[in-house]
């Protein structure tokens, strides 16, 4: 290619660049990947984002000097990649929406399409693990400043929802509401329980894990699950994934189903929010693993509404809480006994779970978990 054309698509992951989620750093490698997903002739529709990243059919015609016919054309073809969502507002207009590299955008819904295992998957997905080692060198290399200064202030990217059941002995977890917490009872039982989220939409979607399908692409598999197609999208977040193909609509049935098969696995629940709203509806659901969560494996902030909590009397040591802990947040103590690391427990319940002997409940605790990987996380 040209230098000219060169030039355009730097500019092209400048403008995604502002469009929300992770930011990602302009580099040959990150025009790289641009230029994997999009051809030449989508850049001037992608210019026409410049200045705002959501846009009606007008605004558009204006900003980007295409034609209406030409607008959907570069539309129907970049939202088949994940870059654009088109999705009509709750008033029935049309709006064309940039969407980022990551978080929630390219990446997220490329690799949740049930995968071919192409050459251009694979190659896409290397050109993300080159992403991610650069990134890795920039935090390892600024890791205390992020850690001092960045991570206390983060925003929460999502919320835990944690389980409700041993699974080991059937009983019900012991989940203790602080009464002295002003919350209203139908907030309480939406945190509590993943199931009610489910029953809430009749528009559900389910599509594959994407960190576990981008760990399969670049070969290093999962260690803890052979699930992959358990991530679900509501509304209409569901209507943009299957009209893009990145996803299929199921009953709220088979959702409950594939939810009872996650927890088997011993995976998270974790619930997104529109921009990260806590107060909008959910808009879609992960059912996260420790061994291959990009959440799990960087910085992370949390919305937690429990924490767990260990009856001594009852704990055997047996420490299955601690290997299946997600966050890290267990530890036997000296007299053998599980403890729980309360600044990193993220109040999934899976502890609880799978305590063989019911030793451990759940505390209401409204708060924000941040989390730091240790620094050898970083290391390349």
């Amino acid at each position: 290619m040209s230098e000219a054309t060169d030039k355009r698509y730097k500019k092209a992951v400048q403008i995604i660049n502002k469009a929300g989620g992770t930011p990602v750093p302009v580099t040959d490698n990150t025009i790289a990947i641009l230029k994997h997903i999009v051809e030449e002739e989508h850049l001037d529709f992608i210019m026409g984002f410049k200045n705002k990243r959501s846009q009606t059919v007008e605004q558009l015609k204006e900003s980007s000097g295409l034609s209406e016919d030409d607008i959907n054309k570069h539309a129907e073809a970049l939202a088949k990649k994940g870059l654009i969502m088109n999705q009509a507002s709750s008033s029935g207009l049309m709006i064309y929406r940039l969407m980022p590299f990551v978080n929630v955008g390219v990446y997220e819904y490329t690799f949740m399409k049930k995968l071919d295992y192409t050459e251009w998957e694979k190659e896409l997905a290397l050109l993300y693990k080159k992403l991610n080692d650069e990134s890795a060198g920039r935090m390892l290399a600024n890791y205390d400043a992020i850690v001092d200064k960045y991570l206390p202030t983060m925003r929460p990217i999502d919320r835990t929802v944690p389980y409700t059941q041993n699974l080991e002995t059937g009983a019900p977890i012991d989940i203790v509401i602080d009464k002295e917490i002003e919350v209203p009872e139908e907030k309480i039982i939406s945190t509590q329980n993943v199931q009610d989220i489910i029953q809430k939409f009749d528009e559900i979607a389910v599509g594959h894990c994407y960190c576990r399908h981008f760990r399969d692409l670049v070969g290093e598999p999962c260690k803890q699950t052979d699930l992959r197609e358990n991530c679900f999208t509501f509304g209409k977040s569901a209507r943009y994934t299957t009209e893009q193909g990145f996803a299929r609509m199921i009953s709220k049935e088979e959702a409950l189903e594939i939810l009872k098969k996650s927890e088997k696995d011993g995976l998270v629940h974790k619930a997104y929010h529109p921009n990260m709203d806590f107060k909008r509806e959910e808009d879609s659901i992960c059912n996260c693993c420790s061994d291959c969560c990009g959440q799990a494996k960087n910085i992370t902030s949390n919305l937690s509404n429990f924490v767990a909590q260990v009856d001594l009397d009852l704990c055997t040591g047996c420490g299955t809480c601690v290997e299946k802990c997600y966050s890290g947040a267990k530890e036997l103590n000296d007299d053998g006994k599980a403890e729980t690391i309360e600044e990193r427990c993220i109040g999934c319940g899976i502890c609880a779970a799978f305590c063989p002997e019911g030793a451990i409940s759940l505390v209401e605790k409204h708060r924000i978990v941040r989390l730091a990987p240790p620094r050898s996380n970083f290391e390349r």
